[in-house]
């Protein structure tokens, strides 16, 4: 008995919400002002753009990591100089190469300013 109570309860809380929400249109394809309207205007351009900002992101949260694992291995030498040593390396490594990441997208924004070409919002047109 409470099975089925159970059930009824669940129907209305998770169903019938979703045939409420419904407005009885059928529409083909991404609709302008819906969450997949945009990919009517999707490019090359865009999907290099995106793949760069992509990367510059994780590169720097790897670098950022390494940075912060030299630094829990530098707490964690108790003294010993080798640990510290390589401790001291790796977080050497790791500031180097955030200075890379920040490098990289600073030289990025000055070709921006000066040559006009947004590197991180490509639209690469055909002749």
């Amino acid at each position: 008995m409470f099975t089925k109570i159970k059930n009824k309860i669940t129907y209305a809380v998770i169903a019938a919400p979703l045939y409420a929400a419904d407005d009885g249109k059928i529409t083909v394809g991404p609709q302008e002002g819906s969450q997949w309207g945009d990919l009517q205007a999707l490019t090359v351009g865009r999907i290099v753009s995106g793949a760069i900002s992509l990367v510059m992101l994780v590169v720097a949260l790897v670098f950022f990591f390494i940075l912060i694992m030299g630094g829990l291995k530098w707490v964690t030498s108790e003294g010993d100089e080798k640990k510290v040593a390589a401790a001291r390396a790796q977080i050497t490594n790791g500031l180097i190469g955030l200075a890379i990441v920040f490098a990289a997208f600073a030289i990025m924004r000055l070709i921006n300013v000066i040559f006009g070409v947004d590197i991180l919002n490509l639209e690469i047109k055909a002749w």
